[in-house]
This record gives C-alpha cells, structure tokens and sequence, in this order.
C-alpha cells in the first residue's frame, strides 16, 4: 500500500524529472507545472487509487504554496529602489489588469454558459492558488475547482506571455514584469524571471499586489455583475 510519504516522494521525482526535460528543451509545453499533473493523473487513473489517498502525502506540498509565495520578498528587497521609483506605474497597471481579470472571467463564464459553482470557481482565476482559493470560498466556489483553473491560466499565461509582449514590442522590464504578474501569478512570474532579474521582481510585486486588489474587488464586482 502506498503511504503519503511515498506519493509525496513521486511528485517530487516526477518534479525533478519535468524539469530537466523543460530545461533541456526549452519548450513550455514540457514545464513542470503542465508534465506532472498529467503523470499523477495517469497514475492514479492506472492504479485505480483516489485523489483523496494522494492527497495525504500531495497536502503538505500545497501547505507550502503560501510561505513560498513570502519568499518572493527576497528580490523585492534587493530591487526596492527601483520599485519606489516606478511604484504609481505599478499600482496603477496591476489595478486594471485585475479588474480587468475579474470582469473577463465573468464574461468567459457567461459565454461558456457556465452558472453556479463553475462560474464562481472561474473567476478568481488570475490569482496566486491560496488566495484565489480563499476568495472562491468567500464568494460561493469550489475551491479545488478554482486551483484547476488558476493553473491553466498561469501556463497558458507563461505560453502566450512572451509572444504578445514581442508582438507589441513590449521591452521595457517593468511594463513586462506588471503584465506577466498580473495576468498569470507565479507561472507568469517563474517565466518573467527567465526574461530578466528585474522583470522577475516587478512581476512579484504585480502577483502580490494582484492578490490583494482581488480580495478587496472580486466580492463586490461579482455581486453586482454575476447577481
């Protein structure tokens, strides 16, 4: 019988392994975050074993998600000067990214004739998991649904990402670190790192800051568009 320990020490070796291929690839379509989730998912499916006895071993990862989102103050610190000089920017373009998150994913929901807990599950997609998980429970949504869709919109983010700022010529580090972070979380920030240090950096604080204007907004635009 496997135990939680041992499906924590497979995730971990198909990590690991997702890595090298996407490393020596270069190919998103290998990221780890796409290539393991579908190897677990074969897995289980073969060897007839539920999500939840997964789960016993995959749940202390998950309790990881919120102090390595912390972490990101590292960079932070070390590039402080900068974002105090581009602080305004900042602020102002990761507030209408997420309202404009938010409102798109309301209208994704309706053109997709999705109602219920789909629709509120969809729309605090654009949010780092554990807070997009908190705010899917405060508005009604499956939590666990929501962490579905906020990881196809960090990987589709980090594909499509780097494509659209080179079609609008979009170079400058900030406008790219601001557009990876709020549109795609921590995928879009793992791939705005490969970009640049700084493009990395900015693309933290636009996730955090993300995080928190979705808290304050999503409730209220939710009631008044989707009720």
């Amino acid at each position: 019988m496997i135990t939680g320990l041992m499906y924590l020490i497979l995730t971990l070796v198909l990590y690991l392994l997702a890595k090298r291929l996407y490393r020596s690839t270069g190919n998103m379509l290998f990221s780890p975050l796409i290539v393991t989730p579908l190897a677990i998912i074969g897995f289980l499916l073969l060897t007839g074993h539920s999500y939840k006895s997964y789960n016993a071993g995959g749940q202390w990862l998950t309790d990881l998600l919120q102090p390595a989102t912390v972490a990101f103050a590292i960079p932070l610190h070390k590039n402080f000067k900068v974002l105090k000089k581009h602080a305004a920017e900042i602020a102002a373009g990761v507030l209408s990214g997420t309202v404009m998150a938010v409102l798109s994913s309301m209208l994704l929901a309706r053109m997709l004739h999705l109602s219920g807990d789909l629709a509120t599950s969809l729309v605090p997609r654009s949010v780092t998991t554990p807070i997009a998980m908190s705010i899917s429970q405060s508005i009604g949504g499956i939590p666990s649904i929501t962490a579905v869709f906020v990881i196809m919109t960090g990987v589709l983010g980090s594909l499509m990402g780097p494509s659209v700022l080179r079609l609008f010529r979009i170079d400058n580090e900030v406008a790219r670190g601001v557009s990876l972070g709020t549109a795609a979380h921590g995928t879009g920030t793992s791939k705005a790192f490969e970009l640049g240090s700084l493009t990395g950096t900015i693309s933290s604080i636009a996730m955090i800051l993300s995080a928190l204007f979705s808290i304050g907004l999503t409730p209220t635009l939710f009631a008044v568009f989707l009720h």
